[in-house]
């Protein structure tokens, strides 16, 4: 037996009879229940999901009722599509109403009708409204709630203006507060079709706009006509409204209790949860904002529980609250669970509107998840039947995080084809994006457009350009962006300092950038985490520990107590400092603060300890996290692996990566990649090559920097065929050999003493488009050297230069004792090259330490029995106090040797003196 709904309008309710038995299709607005025909109608799926139960439960349970949805077609007007829906008792027939003449009754034809009414009003005709009577009031007008009190006229203009021209705002502002809008207003669009577009911006409802999610309805006039009927029974009878019972009061005023704190005291968890739970029998939109509430703090399991509060409360969620839901898993960035909550809310009926897909779209672009992002994008396009300016925001906005500026351009594009007006926060969000790129040309033509269509840059405009210059180390500009922006009124925010402070701090002028961080407080705006954050991070980096503390306790003065990030960017200073105890006594100090350490943490310490040497301190680490409640993780192991693959201790880095797999971590390439080293280094190529397959086997593939790490170790052994071998592998395996893989194979080759076959490596690297770097010619320079031709080695010395590189030391010294090791032999020849070559040592302050001094006098005493030209162009690079050390070392040798002379004739005397006789 089937029940099903048809679009009837009253002025024929006279003739339902008739119109049941005919076979004709029935019009709208109105539906009419008739028991044991399949007729259709197109109604609002959305309300009527919601609100044909609640019709029905007086008839039967509502576990009885099935509606049967099928899509007929689309309207690009509105956010739902419009439906064709039966509705079927699923139960034995027994159960159902007997009596079929009870849909024909009077009294259950008018509550239909009454019901049907709420339900197909969405769908009414353009220009009827109830009754079919003439809509009152503005055509384009519209009602917007729940907004935030303190918001701007222009950032709400703004944000509607994506669906047509706004003509006027009405503010409806608080009695108490002028400045404080009581959270709603009116909104009037213009245009030549203001009704189209007010249908357009009832797509918002259920949007998110700071942190908020609107109430969007279009006002056909319903309140108005309310309102005036309301005063003409008041003037006719006399009689005042009833006032609510004490109870609604009590509970209306904890509801706005509840509320305002919210709004004001968001970070006090207990005392919105107490607010909460002050409101007896809360409805629905208390629930929905509770979950709102820890959606915005990313608790989705508290969410989640305030959600299924709700259910028990015998109230059932609408799509605002699953809305809410899904925000609560994005923002916990779990999307797999917020994508579960919207197969939940398909199952009950229930379709996704706008704000759904867009939270959705918006979680999958914070992981930078693009892929997954542009499929729901392409799903809301489809389900949805509309182009929505929030929907497009939100991809674009994925792209331009994603660095995919040609995708986020070409949605631009899509978007404005289908009437959708590129908005200033569209323009902002672009720039931002070339700002994260660092494509300066296409940020500032974005930013002209910006003001070639009469928008006015805003704080976030001039941001976006002053991130730009200050991620290019284009100081200067930046300081001209931030002038611009004065002259036109706009003051600095927090944003735009720490801006600046973070580009001076790039550029590691540590000065400037407190002098910023100065003027910043001067002005009145109180720095926050994020920039403390920076200065000290600027002051650890260049080891201004002292800085960095005192900086500490000015942000834990200032309210913004250390977090994790901040104590391990402190620790983590202490320990390239060398300054273990420190680092230890922070640990202790973040401990008593409340902040516990990390995995993290203690990786920092133990990196610091295997960079000093310490390996046995830095293994114990590992035991002092167990006591800690920490549990180590793949970083942490690895640390140590590599640690002992420097001191070539291959069997305490084996079993390190043992233990990896015993305590259930997965081994990732870094892992290998320490275990790998640790072989090279200990020269067992065959058990690198062993690590490689497991690795492989693991299903990590190889990549340039595990083939480096196998052509380092080859090339260790001067293996210059197998080293070859690996170059053939990585181009059979669609790598490109890098420059540290030509200069392993270069360093294979030198060592094997086959320098053609380096020279050919360094001339085939240059064809291949890869240009060799400083190691590449060091190596090249000291393969000449070791070879004997410091002639060869000069001409290399020449080509490095020529290609605009700067020699090092270790280059100098290499260069150097190759030539002087010839000057004996061959002074002649090496004599220009030596001095050309100290020239420039003295040109850079280069001076040589005493070992390398006393080395290369040795070549020059051969080369010249006295000193001369040779000796003093050498003796220039020589330490200052490099005559007074030798004089002193020469009397204090001629001392020892008087001393010996002295000992020798007292045993002379000796021997003379009991010299036994002969027999």
């Amino acid at each position: 037996m089937g029940h099903s709904l048809t679009p009837l309008p009253p002025h024929v309710a006279d003739s339902l009879a008739t119109a049941c038995s005919s076979s004709s299709k029935l019009p709208q607005p109105f539906c009419w229940i008739h028991s044991g025909r399949d007729a259709a109608g197109e109604l609002h799926f959305k309300a009527l999901e919601c609100k044909s139960r609640l019709s029905y439960k007086q008839y039967c349970r509502s576990n009885q009722i099935a509606l049967n949805p099928c899509r007929k077609r689309s309207s690009r007007l509105q956010a739902w599509p419009n439906v064709s829906c039966s509705v079927a008792f699923t139960s034995d027939s027994t159960t159902l109403p007997s009596k079929p003449e009870l849909a024909r009754s009077s009294a259950s034809r008018n509550f239909l009708l009454q019901e049907a009414t709420e339900l197909a009003l969405p769908n009414a005709p353009e220009g009827k409204g109830e009754g079919n009577a003439p809509l009152e009031g503005d055509p384009g007008k519209i009602f917007v709630g729940n907004l935030p009190y303190h918001v701007k006229r222009e950032a709400v203009k703004e944000y509607f203006s994506q669906c047509g021209p706004v003509r006027d705002i009405i503010f409806i502002r608080s009695h108490s507060d002028p400045e404080k809008n009581k959270g709603y207003c009116f909104l009037f669009f213009g245009g030549p079709d203001p009704r189209a577009t007010a249908i357009r911006a009832a797509d918002l409802d259920g949007a998110e706009f700071f942190g908020k999610l609107l109430r969007v309805k279009i006002d056909d006039g319903r309140w108005e006509r309310d309102r005036r009927e309301q005063r003409e029974r008041w003037v006719e009878s006399g009689a005042e409204r009833e006032p609510q019972s004490e109870w609604h009061e009590e509970r209306e005023k904890a509801s706005n209790d509840f509320r305002k704190l919210v709004e004001d005291q968001p970070k006090d968890v207990r005392k919105v949860v107490a607010a909460f739970k002050r409101i007896e029998k809360p409805k629905r939109r208390d629930y929905t904002l509770l979950v709102n509430y820890y959606g915005k703090r990313g608790d989705k399991h508290s969410a989640r529980a305030a959600f299924e509060s709700m259910r028990a409360a015998g109230i059932d969620p609408n799509v605002h609250a699953y809305t809410n839901l899904v925000h609560a898993y994005a923002v916990a960035r779990d999307l797999r669970g917020a994508v579960a909550c919207v197969e939940e809310m398909e199952a009950e009926g229930i379709v996704p509107n706008a704000a759904t897909f867009s939270v959705i779209i918006s979680g999958y672009g914070r992981l930078g998840d693009v892929k997954a992002a542009e499929i729901w994008f392409q799903r809301a396009l489809s389900e949805n039947c509309q182009h929505n300016g929030v929907i497009y925001n939100n991809i674009i906005n994925a792209y331009c995080k994603a660095g995919n500026m040609e995708r986020a351009e070409a949605l631009v594009a899509d978007m404005e084809e289908h009437g959708l007006e590129a908005t200033l926060g569209l323009y902002n969000m672009m720039m931002d994006g070339y700002a994260h790129c660092r494509a300066e040309v296409q940020c500032l033509n974005v930013f002209r457009k910006l003001k070639d269509t009469g928008m006015s840059p805003t704080v976030v405009s001039y941001g976006c350009l002053i991130n730009l210059y200050s991620k290019l180390g284009k100081m200067v500009k930046a300081l001209e962006i931030c002038n611009e922006m004065e002259a036109q009124g706009i003051k600095h925010n927090r944003k735009t300092y720490s801006m600046i402070i973070d580009g001076y701090v790039q550029l590691g002028d540590t000065m400037n950038a407190f002098s910023v961080f100065e003027d910043m407080s001067k002005a009145g705006i109180k720095p926050d985490g994020v920039t403390y954050n920076i200065l000290v991070n600027a002051f650890c980096k260049n080891r201004q520990m002292p800085r960095a503390v005192q900086l500490l306790a000015r942000m834990d003065e200032g309210g913004y107590p250390p977090t994790l990030q901040t104590y391990t960017t402190i620790i983590d200073g202490f320990m390239k400092v060398g300054d273990v105890r420190m680092a230890l006594e922070t640990v202790r100090d973040m401990k008593l603060a409340g902040c516990r350490p990390s995995a993290t943490t203690y990786n920092v310490i133990m990196h610091g300890l295997v960079q000093a040497g310490q390996m046995d301190r830095a293994a114990s680490i590992i035991d002092e996290m167990a006591l800690a409640g920490v549990h180590p993780n793949e970083r942490s192991y690895t640390t140590l692996m590599e640690g002992y693959a420097c001191t070539g201790e291959i069997g305490l880095a084996f079993k390190y990566f043992k233990r990896i797999k015993e305590i259930g971590l997965k081994p990732d390439i870094i892992s290998y990649a320490s275990l790998l080293k640790a072989c090279c280094k200990a020269g067992r190529m065959q058990s690198a090559v062993a690590v490689t397959t497991e690795m492989t086997a693991a299903g990590l593939p190889m990549n340039n920097y595990i083939y480096n790490i196998l052509l380092d170790g080859w090339a260790q052994r001067g293996d210059m065929w197998e080293a070859s071998d690996i170059m053939q592998k990585m181009r059979q395996e669609g790598l490109t050999p890098d420059v540290h893989s030509y200069t392993s194979f270069v360093n294979a080759c030198c060592k094997a003493g086959d320098m053609q076959k380096a020279t050919e490596a360094v001339e085939q690297m240059k064809q291949q488009g890869v240009q060799p770097n400083l190691q590449t010619y060091t190596t090249l320079v000291h393969g000449w050297a070791s070879a004997s031709y410091p002639e060869k080695a000069l001409v290399c010395y020449d080509e490095m230069k020529a290609a605009g590189m700067k020699p090092d030391k270790p280059l100098y010294h290499c260069i150097m004792t190759s030539l002087l090791s010839r000057a004996a032999v061959a002074r002649e020849t090496v004599f220009d090259g030596v001095v050309r070559v100290t020239s420039e040592m003295v040109d850079q302050g280069i001076c040589v330490d005493f070992a390398t001094a006393k080395h290369w006098q040795r070549f020059l005493i051969k080369a010249e029995r006295q000193p001369g030209d040779l000796t003093k162009a050498v003796e220039g690079i020589f330490p200052p106090d490099w005559k007074a050390a030798v004089e002193e070392a020469r009397a204090k040798e001629e001392a020892e040797n008087a001393d010996t002379t002295d000992y020798n004739e007292t045993d002379d005397e000796y021997e003379e003196e009991w010299e036994p006789e002969e027999e």
